[in-house]
């Protein structure tokens, strides 16, 4: 299999932001999954393929798409590359980039005492953050931070102040945990690199606000995947 570096996201409205910079073009419809691919010139010269998977939402689509395209493809690279809500005001703002190191799972319950199903509650780690900030004018890019993925969509001031407690994050996302689980029982942690950028508050205007800054956000999460890929 040709060497492939894979971009998987969410929503339609970020796939096609994707799309159109890379000028792919849709090659499988699959279930709810769709891909799309292209090439490009690398650094050395040498042209490369691109391959987009608009996965749909949620920790099952997510988790059903990257093993799809682990079966079906040899990953060269993976960046999970979508929009987020933030949980602290302090240090982003909508628009910025974060390239978190972190990832845990926060709609899961297994007591402690359950060690063989210790997988579901341990972290997972991404050892590519350089722990700085960078101010790029436009937006601040972030490299560290824990993401935290469940099966919810984030809107109560309640549950943004119990996930900023109990697991100190950053973001809140519905797909990371997923992808990063199924990459790493294929052993390509290594590869994978997750690209956020803050479109909401994960408060009470989450929806609103997402939908508003959705290209604002995603454009500026590009900015970064130039450099990444």
């Amino acid at each position: 299999m040709k060497l492939t570096k894979a971009i998987i996201t969410a929503l339609p409205e970020e796939a096609d932001l994707i799309v159109e910079k890379y000028k792919l073009k849709q090659e499988i419809t699959k279930w709810f999954m769709t891909i799309y691919t292209g090439e490009r010139q690398s650094d050395d010269g040498e042209k490369e393929t691109i391959i987009l998977c608009l996965c749909g939402v949620g920790k099952i689509y997510a988790t059903m798409a990257m093993t799809y395209l682990c079966e079906n493809y040899q990953l060269e690279k993976v960046v999970n590359i979508w929009v987020v809500g933030n949980l602290l005001w302090d240090a982003m703002q909508v628009g910025d980039v974060i390239i978190p190191n972190t990832f845990l799972q926060h709609d899961v319950y297994i007591p402690d005492f359950l060690d063989e199903l210790s997988y579901l509650r341990d972290p997972i780690f991404l050892e590519y953050a350089i722990w700085e900030n960078y101010d790029l004018k436009k937006f601040s890019l972030r490299l560290s931070g824990i993401c935290v993925t469940g099966d919810q969509f984030i809107d109560d001031p309640e549950t943004i102040e119990k996930l900023a407690q109990d697991y100190g994050a950053d973001i809140v996302d519905m797909e990371a945990y997923a992808i990063l689980s199924v990459a790493k029982n294929y052993d390509i942690l290594d590869k994978c690199v997750t690209i956020k950028s803050v479109s909401d508050g994960a408060d009470s205007e989450a929806a609103k606000d997402h939908k508003d800054n959705l290209s604002f956000a995603m454009e500026n999460a590009i900015a970064i995947l130039d450099f990444t890929l």
